[in-house]
């Protein structure tokens, strides 16, 4: 059994279980496109070390918020199931795969991804729907990261399918993309102690005393933050934990493509 104590002994040393350095990521970081084409408008797989993750994209015909008449939406979707890790149990949604979903989300539409105006079929009336639903295969840790990147593999995969009237035609696929403007990445820096880590794995992340997920756009700029564990962050902190997410988030971003 590795502990806690082990972990963060390691990390005072700068080194790891895996011997990986403390800003790198596991390696193979693999995007796959148009896993579940039958299933699915849009979809991929996301491996990043043993963490595996996938989302799936579905279009439904919705009516707009009574605020933004000429708006579709998105709706964010995260399912831990046990088959991923044996920490999950099946039933509600769990205060843990609700944070990524909204982490997820609010990197989304912060940095206006999607241009939801396009999604409008008819004002006041009639909008596209966007459903975005991920879950991990496997839980090795980092699904914040993977999450994300899965999300939007999937987004660029997608394509609408086409309308017959007022009804949908799921099995027949348009060559209409959805309007992306931007590619928004997410990079989750951890701290132990004094240290800061990306990609943890599991035992890493139990050893962790506090993290923050940072979103950034193709321009590097932040649209979306989330703070977590139980220890606070001062300036210091948090400045080296962004100056990292930012260099990091442009790996990712090369896996993607």
């Amino acid at each position: 059994m590795i502990t806690t104590n082990y972990v963060r002994s390691l990390v005072e040393k700068n080194t790891r279980m895996d011997g990986r350095k403390l800003d790198e990521y596991r390696k193979d970081i693999i995007v796959e496109y148009g896993i579940s084409p039958k299933s699915a408008d849009g979809s991929a797989r996301v491996k990043i070390g043993d963490t595996e993750v996938v989302a799936g994209v579905k279009f439904e015909i919705g009516t707009p918020f009574p605020d933004k008449p000429n708006e579709g939406t998105i709706m964010v979707n995260v399912e831990l199931l046990p088959l991923s890790s044996s920490r999950f149990e099946s039933g509600p949604p769990s205060i843990d795969s609700i944070e990524l979903a909204r982490v997820t989300d609010r990197g989304i539409r912060e940095c206006k991804a999607i241009d939801f105006k396009k999604l409008c079929i008819k004002e006041g009336e009639k909008v596209w729907m966007i459903f975005i639903d991920i879950y991990p295969i496997n839980a090795d840790g980092n699904l914040f990261d993977a999450s994300t990147l899965a999300a939007m593999a999937a987004l660029k995969d997608a394509k609408f399918p086409t309308l017959e009237g007022d009804k949908i035609n799921y099995k027949v696929k348009s060559d209409k993309s959805i309007p992306m403007e931007k590619i928004p990445i997410s990079c989750t820096v951890w701290k132990i102690k004094d240290k800061y880590l990306v990609d943890p794995t599991i035992d890493e992340e139990d050893a962790s005393e506090s993290r923050l997920t940072v979103v950034f756009t193709e321009k590097n700029l932040i649209c979306a933050m989330q703070k977590g564990g139980k220890s606070a962050l001062g300036e210091k902190d948090l400045k080296a934990m962004v100056d990292l997410a930012e260099i990091k988030t442009k790996e990712l971003r090369k896996a993607l493509k």
